[in-house]
Formats: C-alpha cells, sequence, structure tokens
C-alpha cells in the first residue's frame, strides 16, 4: 500500500524595499545618481527605473512554480547591473532594503545590495521546496520532479552561506543554512526511497525487499543528522517546534520500514528460495551489537528464519508505536490527519507481514533483531543556481559598458572638442585604441587634438551627437571618416590612471593584446561573489598598432609615417584595431 509522510516546505522570507524618504522618490534617487555621476538626464531612464521598480514589485509575490522561481532568478541577475550602476563602495546612496526574517519575522535593514541578493535567493530555495512539495508522489514521475526541487533547494541554500556571510537575520545565519541544506537533502533522498517502494510494489523477491531495508535506514540515518544539527543552539531557539517533532517522527518512521522490509524478505521467502546473494545481502545489512540479539544474521534452519523475521517485525512495530507517540506528542503534528492515516497505513503493512507468517506467538518473548546498516546506493548531487539559464539585460545600458561607466569608477564631465582642418590638409594630430568605449591612444605635441583639449586616454564617448561608448573599434573610425575636415567629439577622462596606460611592447617589437586594453567585463567584484551574468558583457582587445596614416593625404602615392607605396595597404580597410589619426 502507498503512503506518504508530510514534506518541510519553507516560508519565504518576507520583505519591503526601504528608501530613506517613501517609495515615491525611489525615481529622483537613482534619476539624481545618473546626473550627478554620470553626467545624463536621469528623465531620460525613467522607462528603465519603472521597469526595475515593477519588477521588484511582481518579485515580492511570485508565484509558487517555475515561473516564479524564474521571475526571482532574472531579478537577482538585474541586482547584478544596479549594484554596479548605482551602489558606489565609498558612500550611500540612501536606499535600504528591509526583510522579515522567514522563522522570528523580525526585520532587518541593511544598505547592501548584498543583503538583497542573499534575501531573493532565499525565497528561490524557499519556492523550490513549496514546488517539490506539491508534486504528486504516486508516480515515478512526480518523484523525480520532487528530487530534482529538493537538490536546487539545498544547492541554493549552499550558495547563500559559501557566497554571503555576516547574515543580519537568522534565517541566513551559517547553522541555519546548514541545517537547511542537510534537511532538503535527506527530503531528496526520502523521495527516492519512496519511487523505489513505488516501481517494485507489485514484484519483489527478497534482494529487493533487502535494498529496500538499507536504503530506509539511510533515510532514517540522515533524518537522525538533521535531528542534531536542528537540535544545536542556536537553531533550536528559533525553528518551530513541529520541525523538531516531524523530524523525529520520520526518524522512527523509515527504522521501522527497514525492519519491516528485511522480515519481509525472511517471512515471505522459505531458505530454499534463498540465493547466494540473498545470504550476502543478509550478512552486509545486519549488525550484531548487543548481547540481547539474535546472534547469528543468515538463518540456516526454517525456524531459524522464522525467528529472525519475526524480531525484524517486532521492532518494526515498536518503532511504528514510537512514530506515532511522537505525533500525537507535537500539538500541531496530532491535528495532522493525512500524517497520522500515512503512519496507520504503514503499521496496518507491518501487522499484514505479521498475519501471513502464520505463527500467532507472543513477539515480546522473541530476541531483539539485529540492527539495520544504513547505506544507499544513490549518490546525490547539490545543484547550484543556474544563473545563466535567466539571462537579463541590462536596463541601464545605454550609460555605457558596465565595466568601465560603473559607480566606482570615476571620471571628468563630458567636454565638448571640435577640430576643424585647415586647406593644407594637415592631420588631426591623435590615433585612437580599443572600443566600446574607445580610447584616445596618443595626441601629438602642438597638434589640432593637442590644441582642442584632447587628451591621452580620453573615452570618445559620442561623435556628432552619436553615442559611441558601446561602438565598436572600427565603427568608431568609420564615423570619424565621414565627419571629414570637421570633427565633433565628445570626451570625457578617466580619474582611474590604470586606463592610461599603452599596450606593452614584446621582445619582438609586437604589443600584447591584453596589455594596455581597454576590457568591456569583467568579474563582478561584489561581496556576494556572484559570477557576472553570463552573456551580459563583451570583452575588448587592441591588436599592433599601425604605422600609417588613412586621415593624412598621401605624396607621391605612397601612405603616410613608413606606409609607402609597397605596404599594399588602403585606407578603405578598417579591420584594424590601432588607427593614428595625424
Amino acid at each position: 500500500m502507498y503512503f506518504s509522510t508530510h514534506f518541510f516546505a519553507i516560508s519565504h522570507h518576507n520583505f519591503y524595499l526601504s528608501f530613506i524618504n517613501t517609495n515615491v522618490y525611489s525615481f529622483p534617487l537613482f534619476q539624481d545618481f545618473i546626473l550627478e555621476h554620470y553626467s545624463e538626464d536621469g528623465e531620460n531612464y525613467e522607462e528603465a527605473i519603472a521597469e526595475f521598480m515593477e519588477t521588484r514589485m511582481a518579485m515580492r509575490t511570485p508565484t509558487r512554480d517555475v515561473a516564479g522561481i524564474g521571475l526571482l532568478m532574472r531579478y537577482y541577475n538585474q541586482l547584478y547591473f544596479i549594484e554596479r550602476r548605482f551602489f558606489p563602495p565609498e558612500r550611500s546612496l540612501g536606499i535600504y532594503f528591509e526583510w522579515y526574517d522567514s522563522l522570528t519575522g523580525v526585520p532587518s535593514c541593511q544598505r547592501t545590495v548584498a543583503f538583497e541578493k542573499a534575501s531573493v535567493l532565499f525565497n528561490a530555495g524557499a519556492l523550490y521546496t513549496q514546488v517539490a512539495a506539491k508534486q504528486d508522489r504516486q508516480s515515478p514521475k512526480g518523484l523525480d520532479q520532487a528530487v530534482d526541487s529538493f537538490l536546487r533547494s539545498a544547492g541554493t541554500f549552499r550558495y547563500i552561506h559559501e557566497s554571503f556571510t555576516n547574515a543580519p537575520s537568522m534565517d541566513l545565519g551559517p547553522d541555519m543554512l546548514d541545517m537547511l541544506v542537510q534537511l532538503m537533502l535527506a527530503q531528496a533522498r526520502e523521495c527516492l526511497f519512496e519511487k523505489l517502494e513505488l516501481q517494485s510494489r507489485d514484484a519483489r523477491d527478497a534482494e529487493v525487499s533487502l535494498d529496500l531495508a538499507q536504503e530506509a535506514a539511510q533515510v532514517s540515518a540522515v533524518y537522525a543528522d538533521v535531528h542534531a544539527m536542528i537540535s544545536r543552539e542556536p537553531v533550536r531557539d528559533y525553528v518551530p517546534e513541529s520541525w523538531i517533532a516531524l523530524v523525529l517522527v520520520k526518524r522512527e518512521h523509515y527504522l521501522a520500514l527497514a525492519h519491516r522490509h528485511c522480515a519481509a524478505a525472511l517471512l515471505d521467502h522459505p531458505i530454499s528460495e534463498f540465493r547466494a546473494e540473498t545470504r550476502a545481502a543478509l550478512e552486509r545489512i545486519q549488525a550484531n551489537d548487543s548481547k540481547t540479539q539474535i546472534d547469528y544474521t543468515v538463518p540456516r534452519t526454517e525456524n531459524d528464519r522464522q525467528l529472525l523475521g519475526r524480531s525484524h517485525l517486532r521492532e518494526a512495530l515498536v518503532l511504528h508505536e514510537e512514530s506515532q507517540r511522537l505525533q500525537r506528542m507535537c500539538r500541531e503534528l496530532k491535528g495532522k490527519q493525512s500524517l497520522t492515516r500515512a503512519l496507520r497505513a504503514a503499521q496496518d503493512a507491518t501487522l499484514e507481514i505479521y498475519g501471513r507468517s502464520g505463527d500467532e506467538d507472543d513477539l515480546r518473548e522473541l530476541l531483539d533483531s539485529p540492527s539495520i546498516v544504513a547505506t544507499s546506493k544513490f549518490q546525490l548531487s547539490l545543484t547550484h543556481p543556474d544563473f545563466g539559464q535567466h539571462n537579463v539585460d541590462d536596463l541601464f545600458k545605454s550609460l555605457g559598458p558596465v565595466a568601465i561607466f560603473s559607480a566606482k569608477r570615476h571620471w571628468t564631465a563630458p567636454r565638448l572638442i571640435q577640430l576643424q582642418r585647415g586647406p593644407g590638409g594637415e592631420g588631426f594630430g591623435f590615433s585612437v585604441r580599443g572600443d566600446s568605449p574607445v580610447i584616445i591612444a596618443a595626441v601629438d605635441h602642438n597638434s589640432l587634438a593637442d590644441l582642442g583639449g584632447m587628451k591621452e586616454g580620453d573615452f570618445i564617448v559620442s561623435i556628432a551627437d552619436k553615442d559611441v561608448k558601446w561602438a565598436a573599434h572600427d565603427q568608431v573610425v568609420r564615423l570619424i571618416k565621414q565627419c571629414g575636415d570637421s570633427i565633433s567629439l565628445k570626451l570625457v577622462t578617466p580619474m582611474d590612471r590604470n586606463y592610461l596606460k599603452k599596450p606593452a611592447k614584446t621582445s619582438s617589437g609586437h604589443n600584447h593584446r591584453d596589455k594596455g586594453s581597454v576590457s568591456a567585463s569583467s568579474s563582478s567584484g561584489v561581496s556576494s561573489g556572484q559570477p557576472s551574468p553570463a552573456g551580459s558583457v563583451t570583452t575588448a582587445h587592441v591588436a599592433k598598432r599601425l604605422p600609417w596614416n588613412p586621415f593624412k593625404k598621401s605624396q607621391g602615392g605612397g601612405s603616410d609615417r613608413g606606409g609607402g607605396a609597397g605596404s599594399g595597404r588602403d585606407s578603405r580597410d578598417l579591420t584594424f584595431d590601432n588607427v593614428i589619426l595625424r
């Protein structure tokens, strides 16, 4: 007969976003920072800010399914960009994140996005438990889905434990997270055992029964470990008493099932049917560790088989009674009728085997049965969050590549540089390198660029009112060529001098592609340790600098600065990375 006990489904980590002012002032806070830090009109980003706030509001009440988990993960990935864009490390923007502990209801208020991230992930882990608990456990497919959800929940809680520190609330503390991980693993193993029972319900030989006995003993042992963790300080003071009671109920219940399946293997099959594998399994899964136990694990006669089987049967009935007593002792579990029915059904199945044994002797006269050794054939692996499955677009992408145009970087306000080439055809006097954004690589002394205020290391952010912060190198070169003799550039000067380093030379005279280049991607560097979302950023490289000038008129059919007629270069070729605009 199939039965099921209750699962632990974790409650949400309730939350509320709190600003120094009210939520109405969220727009001005973001807009003011955009104006102050990025020197752009914050009103141009009203739609992006509104979309972010709407996503957060929707995230407060996710659906209890995979779609709800996806919403939480997408919001989590969006926080990667929000933290980089709007949360400078040296000061507070004035935004506070307030969450309510899922166990105590006590609010915690923090200024760090890491707290927001951890709380969102906690809710994702909690949703996985709710998805697992509502699966159809009377079908192998439903049990497989439950196992998968429990392993994902365990992996999420483990990720929080490994990636976030100094938790301000108890449910995010390391001891609590450790317990939750083990609890989810125990429930995943419980589902695996139920699947084995379900699949072998119609045809079960002695070896299968002994395998079930061993797996049930493993489930009981895992719940015993969970009970040890949940009973420790400070975890015990915060978890509901019903949790502790249910863990104990499951520990006794599954140990009863272990003894019942071992008894079934012995009582339902005569010795003549015992194969060598059966005898080896009986010897492997039973352990004599008490003077009051039967002193053999493999029966030699039919009488030995009956005595050994009935001793396991008696132990199973004792454990069934204990599990039901523990349920009655807990006020909350006592009222769970489905749990009561499941425990009674398990006891009835054991009594049915007792009735089939054909011997009505008093079980109290039997010696204790050998203990069941807890082992499993199944290795469980945690499933950590896969952020790459929930890619998001940077809502504030137009501010520029996040690795450069972030809250922790500083640069001057944009300034307009206008260069007009005279009739003599002289060059502009500057060269560029890299892309996203393109950088001024060098400025000739007393050139038009130098006199116009251009500096080595400046970022080109627009050309003739066209934003080029995300433009590739060849796109910028093409736009500059299209300007002809008059160029209008908007530049910013970074205050981080590392950007001004020139590409390093190798012994052969070639530039390293990585040295001196500007990267449009980087690791997150946030306190949470979260990796950058997959596919969210790209990396720019700098190739070797070419010694020719496509913008200065050729004399005598050759290119300027060593690019003679024999060079074979065509000024229309825009595949190079460094361009000299002299």
